[in-house]
């Protein structure tokens, strides 16, 4: 158990250093798509999307220097979630997605921000992620994604390999698509050119560049997630894959991975479950658990510890439902803001930037629906703030409008 602790420990120290400067920059994904929604501010939108580009460029350089093996630390079964498996779950993605959006603007915050706000001492962000664990436990480790969603999903999922094409990395579709005999440099090209995209979309903004904590949160989120990959899939994680394979009960979800944030949650209530065993101690158990202590540490340092509790009855309603469909639909969509958003993209994955699309339109459309139902109260029903929040997103024709713009 020598190396499995040694992963997990750097995976916590690693999480512990994000959980303080996510506190202390308030980066936060759900922030961001309201900023932008509300406000048209885009200055966090950008810093999640600059963590997207240092992941990216700091997995390509992993690969291109060989500290990682390319194929271990982002291939199919071999990593978990399997980010970049040929079995193209496009439903899974968009409706995982959906859910999640939806669930974390009712949560008032996403999965990595539910624990930094936990350390913090917000109380309602305790019964998100208890809401969450339920949620994600109940997709993982019992039959009821079986029941609810792969019946009607499963048909429609796209095997890429009956196409000749071995994973849903972009270099690999396009290798597959161009029919080349190797994928891994146009995974490189394609990588190399989105980092670069990805950094002058960033840095073009005043929103950005203005506030030093927006390069920050994004600097230090990307390249945690980047020295995670490195942990897991260089040479301490392969051992660590190595003597695991020889166990009798090998640690939980064993191999490469980096940062998400979900199904932890679902790993807690089943270490509780196990009677606290050991083996059940996973990656993303401990790196939630570092989240929490490294925002406690800053909150200590910066004295903001605060106790927050729910306002009313029914913002205690929106955090349990909210959490509820965040654990559905993070384990659904197979990862979280980070876990798909950040993590996911810097292999790759088409999926990831499905889901990331799916989490952004989930959390816009509940925001504007909630506005409108604010502003016009009873006047406005679901059905019509639904409607004319799809008309101010530009997905549905102006005639269909039921409210007057806000």
């Amino acid at each position: 158990m020598g190396s499995t602790w040694e992963v997990l420990l750097w995976g916590f120290g690693i999480a512990v250093v994000m959980g303080a400067v996510v506190n202390k920059t308030n980066f936060c994904t759900m922030g961001a798509v309201s900023d932008l929604v509300n406000m048209g501010d885009t200055g966090r939108i950008r810093s999640w999307v600059f963590a997207m580009s240092v992941a990216v460029a700091g997995v390509l350089i992993l690969q291109a220097v060989g500290m990682v093996d390319a194929k271990l630390a982002v291939s199919g079964s071999d990593s978990f979630p399997p980010y970049r498996t040929a079995m193209f779950a496009w439903p899974r993605y968009i409706v995982g997605g959906l859910l999640f959006g939806i669930g974390m603007t009712l949560g008032s915050g996403c999965g990595n921000k539910t624990m930094v706000r936990i350390g913090a001492g917000n109380i309602k962000s305790l019964m998100v992620f208890i809401m969450m664990a339920i949620g994600a436990y109940l997709m993982m480790y019992t039959n009821f994604m079986g029941y609810v969603f792969l019946p009607w999903m499963q048909p429609l999922f796209v095997d890429l390999s009956r196409h000749g094409i071995t994973s849903q990395g972009l270099g690999d579709i396009g290798s597959g698509i161009l029919h080349l005999s190797d994928g891994m440099m146009l995974r490189y090209i394609l990588g190399g050119v989105l980092a670069v995209l990805l950094v002058a979309w960033t840095v073009r903004s005043d929103d950005f560049r203005g506030r030093f904590d927006n390069i920050l949160g994004g600097a230090v989120v990307g390249l945690a997630v980047v020295a995670a990959w490195y942990v897991t899939a260089g040479p301490l994680g392969q051992t660590w894959l190595s003597d695991a394979m020889f166990m009798d009960q090998p640690p939980l979800h064993t191999g490469a991975q980096s940062f998400t944030f979900v199904s932890p949650s679902g790993d807690f209530l089943n270490w509780l479950s196990g009677g606290a065993a050991t083996r059940l101690v996973s990656f993303g158990l401990m790196a939630a658990a570092g989240v929490t202590v490294g925002s406690f540490l800053w909150a200590l340092i910066r004295r903001s510890f605060r106790i927050e509790w729910f306002s009313s009855f029914k913002d205690f309603i929106n955090h349990t439902v909210g959490g509820f469909l965040m654990g559905i639909g993070g384990v659904l969509g197979m990862g979280c803001t980070i876990g798909q958003g950040v993590t996911g993209i810097s292999t790759l994955a088409l999926g990831s930037f499905m889901t990331f699309g799916s989490i952004v339109l989930g959390a816009a459309l509940t925001m504007k629906i909630q506005y409108y139902k604010m502003v016009y109260e009873d006047e406005a029903t679901f059905a019509k703030a639904l409607v004319t929040s799809l008309v101010d997103m530009r997905l549905l024709p102006k005639g269909l409008r039921k409210l007057e713009a806000v």
